[in-house]
């Protein structure tokens, strides 16, 4: 029988669930549902992964639908059942945000069970089609692009942070691509003197061989990599977006994380980058300036149809004394805001030291919420290994 994670549930529905699953079910605590699937994982006591998490009718429907849309991406894997009245406008949101089922709140045991059993075979057969590839197989690297609007709102600090915690969760298969080609620091906020820079990397025999590529990667002592940002503006300016492509796709077949941090706005850099970008993560400050910004960018993002699945929005420099709340932000873009970065003492130090914050500060709560960031790419349920029990993997083999 698979194993169910029940939310929204009262006790009478916690009795026929745990019924209808033969015991096999873990109760969430009453309370909002969170709308990151990292958060939500952190209340499983035994940290073992569910095969369906079933959505009881206490949750809000549009908490649900955010989670849901969100595990669709993140954790294909696991299938989500709502018990909602059925109505023909709840089937279509639901369709539109990956829920497998709907269920009537009043369904007896034999329903339940049989939802469940549905559910978990679904469940099953997708995390066979995307079982992670053996090591001896090449990458098709995660290309994860930083962007923003505006200068200043931390995304050289997010993104050398983001590559050093991808790092420790694969050694040797994380590269970083400053791709601010007339101003980008990542050397220095990493405390490196590279030998070759962005412009030699796309250039003569480094940009049609890849084992020659990789001898033009600057290495951090951390085992991530680096292509370095140009040694001046003049120089910098020479990389087209055409350059851009064929780098990063060059990387992605040698890496297994590719994070690039871009320059403000959307240069033609950018835009290659985001064209390439499996991920973008969309950063602000929690000002006016720099959230209408966002707004204005992911508008024209839309129109490009140039955002991808993975689309995580993250604020940086939030201080609840600064008038403007999550909740202010999500209302003016549209959308959810997945990361809250806290302002820290520690981060300019941290830079101007060439240390960053998770490798200097660990127990900051800017470093701890900037793990949460990390955890969104290299700890997503379904590509952890192991997480799922010993049954699931013999069902894959």
């Amino acid at each position: 029988m698979s194993r169910v994670v029940l939310a929204g549930a009262d006790e009478d529905l916690i009795l026929r669930v745990k019924q209808a699953a033969d015991g096999d079910v873990a109760v969430l605590p009453p309370g909002r549902l969170p709308s990151d699937p990292a958060r939500l994982f952190e209340q499983l006591v035994d940290g073992e992964l569910p095969d369906v998490l079933l959505v009881g009718p206490h949750a809000p429907a549009p908490e649900v639908l955010t989670l849901a849309s969100r595990l669709d991406v993140q954790s294909p894997g696991i299938a989500v059942v709502l018990m909602a009245e059925p109505s023909p406008q709840m089937w279509q949101a639901a369709m539109r945000a990956g829920i497998r089922d709907l269920l009537d709140p009043a369904s007896d045991v034999p329903e339940i069970r049989a939802a469940v059993e549905r559910a978990g075979q679904a469940a099953a057969g997708r995390r066979r089609v995307l079982r992670p590839p053996a090591e001896t197989e090449r990458y098709a690297g995660r290309v994860i692009t930083i962007a923003s609007p505006k200068g200043g709102v931390g995304k050289t600090t997010v993104s050398t942070n983001l590559a050093i915690g991808l790092t420790a969760s694969a050694p040797q298969s994380t590269v970083l691509v400053d791709l601010d080609v007339q101003f980008g620091d990542c050397a220095s906020a990493l405390g490196l003197v590279p030998e070759y820079t962005l412009p030699d990397a796309v250039r003569g025999p480094a940009s049609e061989d890849t084992m020659v590529l990789k001898t033009f990667l600057t290495q951090h002592p951390s085992g991530l990599y680096a292509v370095c940002g140009a040694e001046s503006p003049a120089a910098g300016d020479t990389v087209t977006g055409e350059d851009v492509t064929r780098l990063l796709a060059s990387l992605a077949r040698e890496f297994r994380y590719v994070v690039v941090d871009t320059a403000p706005g959307l240069s033609e850099q950018t835009l290659a980058a985001l064209d390439r970008a499996s991920d973008v993560v969309m950063l602000t400050s929690m000002d006016v300036p720099g959230v209408r910004g966002l707004r204005k960018e992911l508008d024209v993002l839309r129109e490009l149809a140039m955002i991808p699945a993975g689309r995580h929005v993250v604020m940086n420099f939030a201080d609840p004394k600064g008038g403007l709340s999550v909740r202010d932000v999500e209302t003016t873009i549209g959308t959810g805001v997945d990361v809250v970065l806290p302002r820290s003492k520690h981060v300019p130090a941290s830079t101007n030291r060439g240390v960053p914050i998770l490798a200097s500060h660990k127990r900051d709560p800017m470093a701890k919420e900037m793990k949460r960031l990390v955890a969104r790419f290299a700890a997503t349920p379904l590509m952890k290994p192991g997480a799922y029990r010993a049954k699931h993997r013999a069902a894959g083999s």
